[in-house]
């Protein structure tokens, strides 16, 4: 019985040092910013602050898929005039035909000029890595804020790849759709100095911009399943009465579907005012 016993011990012990063991090797595994990251996530975006300005370097204008066949990869350097902000927009592209679950959420920002700015927050992927649910919990991604002309984003989702793509005019004052875009660039600015992992759970293209907009919103949005169910966070926002031009869930989402005004415009100069009509 005394040799049991002792044969039990040293199983304890060898699977405890055994879990120290894994748990130093978990943390000891750091984000960086210095990979060979695929080229639509090869720059960070890093914006600059004078009074109602903002300058932003390595904004992203991609075409994807040009009606020529060959992309144009473009990164500019934009100054916004924060005061100029009209509009704030939620975009949700899902991933499935027939559950609207798995999405991307991303938000864009109208101008006075009637130009938009888009903010994605990603999984930064490196060259060769393809994204899944189960390695995005699994330290294998960092975070990355892309910054990008609105056009780039939905054509990217709407057009190039088909997703089914929603964008939803959003109930927020202009002031407030200031404070959010400088809160945004702020901490794509500390993430450019800080790198950080991306988490398909608690760290994702929804539960950052949804923590951004708590920071100023005077009505919170709760985390919940559409916090890693991206595709039902337009019900979180209906039920809130965040969502311009009532009406039932259903009616919002026929209105503002807009692959097809997206194939339609995409090569009108002035694409994210028409995809508006």
């Amino acid at each position: 019985m005394r040799g049991v016993v002792s044969i039990g011990r040293r199983v304890l012990i060898a699977a405890f040092a055994a879990a120290i063991l894994l748990a130093a090797a978990w943390s000891a595994i750091r984000p960086s910013n210095d990979r060979d990251w695929i080229a639509e996530q090869a720059f960070l975006p890093r914006a600059e602050f004078d009074g109602d300005f903002a300058t932003i370097t390595n904004v992203r204008a991609f075409d994807h898929c040009p009606s020529g066949g060959v992309p144009v990869k473009k990164w500019e350097t934009r100054s916004v005039d924060l005061s100029e902000i009209e509009s704030v927009w939620l975009a949700l592209s899902l991933f499935e035909q027939n559950w609207r679950g798995p999405a991307h959420s991303f938000i864009s920002f109208g101008f006075a000029d009637s130009t938009f700015l888009a903010v994605s927050v990603e999984a930064r992927k490196e060259k060769g890595e393809i994204y899944s649910p189960g390695r995005g919990m699994a330290k294998r991604f960092e975070l990355v804020y892309v910054v990008a002309d609105e056009e780039d984003v939905l054509k990217l989702r709407a057009v190039c790849r088909n997703d089914r793509v929603f964008l939803y005019p959003l109930k927020v004052d202009p002031e407030k759709g200031r404070e959010l875009l400088v809160e945004i660039l702020k901490s794509a600015n500390e993430l450019a100095d800080n790198p950080k992992f991306y988490n398909t759970v608690w760290n994702n293209c929804t539960t950052v911009i949804i923590d951004r907009a708590n920071a100023v919103a005077s009505k919170r949005i709760p985390g919940g399943l559409h916090s890693f169910l991206p595709g039902y966070s337009d019900k979180v926002l209906h039920s809130l009465g965040l969502i311009e031009d009532g009406g039932s869930l259903d009616e919002i989402r026929e209105r503002y579907y807009v692959n097809e005004t997206a194939r339609r415009y995409a090569d009108h100069p002035r694409f994210s005012v028409m995809v508006r009509r």
